[in-house]
């Protein structure tokens, strides 16, 4: 994750699970309050990482010689491990059992979070964070399948309910924990702190019983491999193109268009292969018939150009922030509040609005509002910061708090209830790899000093693609 937001879908696992109480294996309540703790202290490992990280990211470039693609392939590493292995993670969490995934995953996330804060080298950096993102792809879905797992349907309400919130709250204050600790300590801390998080979730753990898992619960290895090197291949082609700094930090170098050929060829083929594939596979990783749904199919493209246009604009703003309007981190952290707190606090308002009005026009709604906040940042050139900063970033959040739940919503009921599950890993996978690309295209224009402008105008035309396959694609009530 690579900026404070939760993803669509993020909890629609816990709901397509069964109930427990019909299969027999309904825990005690103590027991039940255990696993939502670890499962919320595990989830929060990487919701506080990634948030915190933001506002780090000027820190990084300076540290490692001023070169914005090494900070784009920290940021990559783990965005793109984490958008390849999702569904794989919960495909093994269901073949191994949910509780013993959640305990690997996370012993190995606190391992990879050491090795980034020792790393003594942007390539050991950039490898712990892949090393992070592969147990983040089994932490998430294993924590959110878990609690599926061992609450019943009419108490699952409340379980989402805490783990939203805290997963809110950690988000809300990694941005100023992150400022904090960059200030005082170094962007090294920013790793430290999820050592302790794991040791107190692998203690909540031990004492539970861990099931076998589901033998129909086989996954997709090659599909698995077939994906994770597509995506290298996008993410070097991408890296390919972005101007490398001069020593002066300001200066572009030549963009390498022979290797961003070979490796646009390779992903193409690659996803070629991949596709093929799942129509043979016996449990594919991404069965094409989900895709018949006109809706479906819109809502995950509408995904891609909104999360791709946020991404862009949550990669160049520390360096405005910082580098060139001379805030401390801490004051940085402060300019993301408005659009977590929007997002945290007022999206399940804007949800039950979804029922009355209407998800599509929630949806349109929330995508242009979107677009005019990220227009905002790129067209006000005053210093003055609640005009140019905080207003633009709450007329931002204010429109991803209209549309996360009714995506959510639209994805869920566009397919079968026996889909639902992967329908939320497709969807949430599509907001991974939007990430990726907008970190890739983000680095494009941050390397000159008045490329983070075109670059949020880029930005803008993504949300309004994004609104437009809402509005071509997706049925009125789906």
């Amino acid at each position: 994750m690579t900026q404070p937001y939760v993803p669509p879908c993020q909890d629609s696992r816990i709901l397509a699970e069964p109930c427990p109480r019909e299969a027999g294996r309904l825990p005690t309540p103590s027991a039940q309050m255990r696993v939502l703790a670890a499962c919320v202290l595990a989830s929060s490992m990487a919701f506080i990482d990634g948030s915190a990280l933001t506002v780090a990211l000027p820190a990084l470039k300076q540290e490692f010689g001023g070169s914005v693609a090494v900070v784009q392939w920290v940021l990559n590493g783990y965005v793109l491990a984490l958008a390849a292995l999702t569904m794989s993670g919960g495909a093994m969490a269901d073949a191994f059992g949910r509780a013993r995934i959640l305990m690997w995953g996370t012993a190995a996330f606190a391992l990879a979070s050491a090795a980034c804060a020792l790393a003594p080298s942007p390539l050991v950096l950039i490898g712990a964070r892949v090393a992070q993102g592969i147990a983040a792809a089994l932490v998430t879905p294993a924590s959110l399948a878990l609690i599926g797992e061992l609450f019943a349907k009419d108490d699952r309400g409340r379980a989402i309910g805490i783990w939203s919130g805290a997963s809110s709250l950690a988000e809300a204050g990694g941005p100023l924990l992150g400022g904090w600790l960059v200030v005082a300590l170094s962007w090294r801390a920013l790793f430290w702190i999820n050592l302790p998080m794991a040791a107190r979730a692998l203690l909540l753990l031990a004492g539970l019983p861990k099931r076998s898992g589901d033998a129909e619960g086989r996954f997709d290895i090659l599909g698995s491999v077939l994906l994770a090197l597509a995506l290298c291949a996008v993410a070097f082609a991408l890296s390919a193109i972005a101007p490398t700094d001069s020593a002066s930090g300001h200066g572009a170098g030549d963009a390498n268009w022979m290797l961003f050929g070979a490796m646009f060829v390779a992903a193409i083929a690659l996803l070629s292969a991949f596709w093929i594939w799942q129509g043979r596979a016996t449990h594919p990783l991404l069965p094409r018939y989900i895709f018949s749904s006109r809706t479906f199919a819109g809502l995950n493209v509408a995904t891609m150009g909104l999360y791709t246009g946020l991404s862009i604009v949550f990669f160049l703003l520390p360096f405005e922030l910082i580098e060139r309007r001379g805030m401390s981190a801490v004051e940085a952290g402060l300019v993301f509040l408005p659009f977590t707190l929007c997002v945290a606090f007022l999206s399940k308002w804007f949800g039950q609005l979804a029922d009355r009005l209407g998800l599509r026009r929630m949806l349109l709604a929330g995508s242009l509002l979107a677009a005019i906040g990220f227009a905002a940042f790129a067209t006000d050139p005053s210093n003055l910061a609640w005009r140019s900063l905080y207003l633009p970033m709450a007329i931002s959040g204010l429109g991803f708090a209209v549309l996360v739940a009714p995506l959510t919503a639209g994805v869920m009921a566009s397919v079968d209830d026996a889909d639902e599950g992967l329908a939320s890993g497709i969807n949430n996978t599509a907001s991974r790899v939007a990430q990726m690309i907008g970190g890739a295209v983000a680095a494009l224009f941050a390397a000159t000093s008045a490329g983070h402008v075109a670059g949020l105008w880029v930005a803008v035309v993504a949300s309004v693609l994004g609104a437009a396959a809402i509005a071509f694609m997706v049925a009125r009530n789906p």
